[in-house]
């Protein structure tokens, strides 16, 4: 039977977007859940077939809200459930996924750090890169960056093209 576990707008210990409060909320939480969408994805791999992370409307006395879901359509299949235990609980930061927040709230006024979906992914790339050596300064960044490599692999050579320029500079 398809079933939906709902993963959340962000991840549990960061700021975002408020509905009925935040300007441009729309904007911004968009972004966020797809943000955290590119997360999952770089601390998990991408979703097995049989099911789909995407983002879900949720109605609310004060407007509209996304929310990050993953659609289960084949519970029996054992990549499947895997997948779903290992999500539903989310990340408690963009960091443990190599990722900056999308939205800075330091301020009183929300601020973009990145509002192109490609450069939020080649700005994880660089944050998780190996060095010169072709060693991860951590452990943990193999992962990310070889699960991102694997999902979206135009914005990884892209990121490799950046820091090969740069180092030639």
């Amino acid at each position: 039977m398809p079933y939906f576990v709902d993963i959340g707008g962000a991840p549990a210990n960061e700021d975002c977007a408020q509905l009925g409060q935040t300007p441009d909320f729309d904007a911004l939480n968009k972004l966020e859940v797809l943000t955290y969408k590119y997360a999952i994805i770089a601390r998990y791999g991408s979703p097995p077939p049989g099911c789909r992370l995407s983002g879900l409307a949720n109605r609310h006395d004060f407007g509209t809200y996304v929310t990050l879901v993953l659609h289960v359509e084949n519970e029996l299949d054992e990549a499947v459930r895997t997948y779903a235990e290992a999500v539903e609980e989310g990340l408690g930061t963009w960091l443990e996924a190599g990722f900056r927040a999308p939205v800075n709230y330091d301020d009183a006024t929300p601020t973009q750090v990145h509002s192109d979906p490609s450069e939020i992914l080649i700005s994880a790339f660089h944050v998780t890169r190996p060095g010169a050596d072709g060693r991860f300064p951590v452990a943990d960044f193999e992962t990310l960056h070889t699960n991102l490599a694997a999902a979206f692999p135009d914005e990884a050579a892209v990121a490799r093209a950046r820091l090969t320029k740069a180092a030639t500079a």
